[in-house]
């Protein structure tokens, strides 16, 4: 029997279909051309959730192409920032819930604003960390944007 995540069980509760994408694990390579190559996916659908801070507004996640990297100006305007710092690694567990190489854009511990790249427009589902390294859930990605009400 699986141990379901928080992210597994809310888009159950929301009941937005999903299917988890187990990889085997290699800590020294959790990129997403590894993840891709791994489940036998297009790379252009494995979005990464990165997380950061700002001194006016707190928290933020961005959903980015994993081939892609996250510009910091064009964040701190879309989050109505001067400026934004990537959160670090030792404070992910206790913000989000989640660890690295494992951090979804559900089921933090608290719901923060969420922006996902224009790119998974073109897409029908996308496919996101499950909640822990080893598993990624591919869903629609208006069931994503509907559940993080992001933007």
């Amino acid at each position: 029997m699986m141990n379901k995540t928080n992210a597994m069980r809310m888009l159950e509760a929301a009941k937005i279909p999903f299917e988890l994408l187990e990889y085997p694990v290699d800590e020294s390579d959790l990129s997403g051309e590894s993840v891709a190559r791994k489940t036998g996916k297009d790379p252009s659908q494995i979005f990464k959730t990165l997380v950061f801070s700002g001194e006016k507004n707190g928290f933020g996640v961005c959903c980015i192409p994993t081939c892609e990297e996250l510009d910091l100006k064009k964040t701190a305007k879309a989050f109505g920032e001067k400026k934004v710092e990537m959160l670090h690694v030792k404070d992910l567990l206790k913000t989000t819930g989640y660890i690295r190489g494992g951090c979804s854009p559900v089921g933090m511990k608290k719901k923060y604003k969420t922006v996902i790249h224009k790119s998974c427009e073109s897409l029908e589902t996308i496919i996101v960390s499950a909640g822990r390294i080893g598993d990624m859930m591919e869903l629609p990605v208006k069931g994503l944007i509907s559940l993080t009400d992001a933007e």
